[in-house]
């Protein structure tokens, strides 16, 4: 059913259009006169990431056909004790950003912002083994997520500046596509590797941050954010074990994937221009 049939029937099509249109015209006319002149910006900026900790484990533990990388144990022969995963971080990382932005009114903005983070590095370790043989982890990540930002300036709403600084919040939510290549588990006489595959996943984001004016139309941000760019999971499909000494032939295995979380902290600095 069209928007216009659920109107009451005694106010005409015209009639509803040219309400409509004034509706939206006045709309418009009251966000243009807050937001000013220079409502509409442009902002790039660059962050160094830092990723929280990271647990791989299967998503289905139990499954056999295709094959949990992990399986429903514990880390025994002299293991942690934990269930079977590997436990890890992506150090530390590059992130570029840029977002189109409006401001909507004095103490609000609302921004459309896209960040890549090209290169993650995974450096865990396994549990299958006693913690002092070999069963190192390592994996190549890659993001890009896109989201719709909405900023708080707080002098606006009666908090104080900070010398030059004015004070800003804001939070995001969006999509993010995320890229895992190959897993490699090291162990003392052979290397698994499991395929990597590509996932969409819900994202957002919490911010602050302070700005202060460069120009008429250049305000620099320093901000603090964390964000949570959803999941990762490896691929479904074909590994492989290898000898590495060529003793054997390597051994192909039907894998199921197995996922883990990519959230964490990011200091950021950036550059807005007004137009």
């Amino acid at each position: 059913m069209r928007r216009d049939e659920h109107a009451p029937a005694a106010v005409s099509g015209s009639r509803r259009h040219r309400l409509a249109a004034t509706l939206i015209a006045g709309g418009v006319a009251a966000v243009s006169a807050s937001a000013g002149a220079d409502a509409l910006y442009l902002r790039g900026g660059l962050g160094v990431d830092r990723p929280a900790d990271t647990v791989f484990a299967d998503r289905d533990c139990s499954t056999m056909s295709p094959a949990a990388l992990y399986g429903c144990g514990n880390g025994g022969d002299g293991g942690d004790g934990m269930p079977l995963r590997s436990v890890g971080d992506f150090g530390t990382a590059a992130a570029l950003e840029l977002g189109v932005g409006f401001a909507v009114a004095p103490a609000f903005r609302v921004e459309i912002l896209a960040e890549s983070r090209p290169r993650l590095a995974f450096e865990g370790v396994a549990n299958f083994l006693d913690p002092a043989r070999r069963q190192s982890v390592s994996a190549e990540v890659s993001s890009v997520s896109a989201m719709l930002g909405v900023y708080v300036d707080l002098t606006q709403v009666g908090l104080p500046t900070l010398g030059r600084f004015s004070p800003f919040v804001g939070v995001g939510v969006g999509a993010a596509r995320t890229r895992i290549g190959e897993t490699r588990m090291m162990f003392p006489r052979t290397t698994t590797v499991v395929p990597g595959a590509r996932r969409t996943d819900a994202a957002w984001m919490l911010t602050a941050g302070v700005a202060t004016a460069l120009g008429e139309r250049l305000t620099l941000d320093l901000a603090w954010r964390y964000s949570d760019l959803g999941e990762i999971r490896t691929g479904r499909g074909e590994g492989r074990v290898l000898w590495r000494d060529g003793s054997r032939e390597p051994l192909l295995l039907d894998l199921a994937a197995t996922r883990a979380n990519l959230k964490g902290h990011q200091f950021q600095l950036s550059l807005r221009r007004a137009f």
